[in-house]
């Protein structure tokens, strides 16, 4: 079910404290108490749009490398022609690929905006601007979701990657917001490989305020998953997150050991599934497309997380993958604070993306 479901199902959503009442008088003036609610009311309604254009500031902040690059040219391209023809398609296609959407995405894409052009008789160039933005919204809208949690307890997270594309900092982020929304949270350290993976994650865990399960260096990282599950029921957990290896050197390796921690987790929820969360380094550019394609082949993943999105210029990659894979895209990193991973809204995403 989708996470802020899955809140009300647990009785998790955001706790009022309970405060002693005064009763003055039961001749209490009704009218001042409407006066005073509508004043609260108009207030929080204000707080929370400015809190709302903050958020989307600092993601148009986030996505300024992106924007200058693709859309600069993208208006050059545009304003250098004074009709629309096959030369500015082909232009268009060039741009595309620059900006990393994908040779078969901006095949399909460009596809898209020439027939609606010869469907709406459109011939002014500029008029290209809205009929691309409204083209990727319509694709990333087609692949997007929300983080979903299983109705078990706890309910189990399973985060892979490559390394370096950001786990660790992801597994943080998320046990912050978690435990922000009252939520009892368990990591688990299950890529047992490399001492410093097991490290950074304390390091998160210490910061956040949750506990760690880990074992050894060069456990078993199935075993991990499964104490960190059987712990996360002992202390009544609501969320456990596991930590996995992400050595593409080792491919084989890989593929067999998260595909044996997979069946760890389906076993101990009896049948249902993790949330199998892919992290994947926008700054990669098409290898970070490869590497969607790679994991998709080990494990069932269920959703995406692009990170560092502020520090590319091409995060059109976001477009190619969504199309190319089909997984919902769920998550992005737009900075380093904790509120940075957010929720990914494809509306928001392209207006920020496409806004000066």
């Amino acid at each position: 079910m989708g996470f802020s479901n899955w809140l009300r199902r647990k009785g998790k959503t955001e706790k009022t404290k309970n405060h002693p009442v005064e009763v003055e008088s039961a001749a209490k003036d009704d009218a001042n108490s409407k006066d005073e609610l509508d004043l609260n009311s108009e207030e929080k309604t204000m707080q929370q749009e400015e809190q709302g254009q903050g958020l989307f500031n600092r993601l148009k902040d986030g996505l300024t490398r992106t924007r200058s690059s693709f859309m600069a040219r993208i208006d050059h391209l545009l304003s250098s022609h004074k009709r629309i023809d096959e030369d500015l398609f082909e232009e268009l296609e060039e741009v595309l690929i620059q900006a990393d959407v994908g040779v078969e995405t901006t095949l399909r894409l460009v596809d898209q905006v020439r027939a609606k052009v010869e469907t709406e008789r459109v011939t002014d160039p500029t008029t290209l601007r809205p009929i691309l933005q409204q083209t990727i919204l319509d694709i990333l809208s087609a692949h997007t979701g929300t983080l979903t949690l299983a109705d078990t307890s706890p309910a189990v997270i399973m985060v892979v990657g490559v390394n370096g594309a950001g786990k660790t900092t992801t597994i943080g982020k998320l046990a912050y917001r978690f435990k922000s929304q009252g939520l009892e949270v368990l990591l688990g350290a299950a890529d047992t490989f490399r001492a410093a993976a097991t490290e950074q994650l304390e390091i998160w865990a210490d910061r956040v305020g949750v506990d760690l399960v880990k074992h050894q260096p060069g456990a078993d990282p199935a075993a991990v998953a499964f104490d960190t599950i059987q712990a996360g029921r002992a202390r009544q957990c609501d969320v456990v997150m596991i930590d996995t290896a992400g050595r593409l050197q080792t491919k084989a390796n890989l593929m067999r050991e998260l595909g044996k921690i997979g069946r760890v987790i389906e076993r101990e929820l009896d049948g249902q599934s993790a949330e199998v969360l892919l992290v994947v380094d926008a700054t990669a550019g098409q290898n970070a497309l490869s590497q969607a394609k790679l994991f998709s082949e080990a494990v069932d993943v269920s959703g995406l997380v692009l990170t560092k999105l502020d520090g590319t210029a091409k995060g059109g990659i976001i477009v190619a993958i969504a199309a190319e894979l089909g997984i919902p895209v769920k998550l992005i990193c737009i900075g380093e604070a904790y509120d940075d991973l957010r929720d990914f809204e494809p509306d928001e995403f392209v207006t920020a993306l496409f806004e000066a």
